[in-house]
């Protein structure tokens, strides 16, 4: 996914100072580039080394930023900050919301979970 110049104007204040880099090598990559890739894997459900490249910044560095983001509590925030903007533009009202969820356990197969044998059932104390 790639970002606009309008939408990275409204997502750049929200992302955290970058901290000091403490190791030498190369220098901390940007992170409207490494956004795109992130949100790329959130958007395709891919796994992360699915990231194309060279249109991407690698796997590695998209990951260690979105854990990084992640600890931070960036996405939260991010998330919170947009509802905001897209509230008091008129362009969302959560005061209906669906959601949808679709479980289904299978087990090699089964329509329905197969229940343990006694040997390996759990044990009351």
């Amino acid at each position: 996914m790639r970002l606009t110049d309008e939408q990275w104007a409204i997502l750049a204040p929200l992302l955290p100072p970058p901290e000091k880099q403490t190791r030498r090598g190369r220098p901390r990559r940007g992170d409207k580039e490494l956004l795109e890739g992130i949100l790329w894997v959130l958007g395709t459900g891919a796994q992360w080394h699915h990231l194309p490249r060279p249109e991407y910044p690698p796997k590695s560095t998209c990951f260690e930023r979105f854990q990084e983001w992640n600890e931070r509590g960036v996405f939260p925030n991010i998330l919170g900050q947009l509802y905001e903007l897209l509230e008091d533009q008129g362009l969302l009202d959560l005061r209906e919301a669906f959601i949808d969820g679709t479980f289904s356990a299978a087990k090699k197969g089964a329509r329905t979970l197969a229940q343990p044998r006694r040997a390996r059932a759990p044990k009351s104390c």
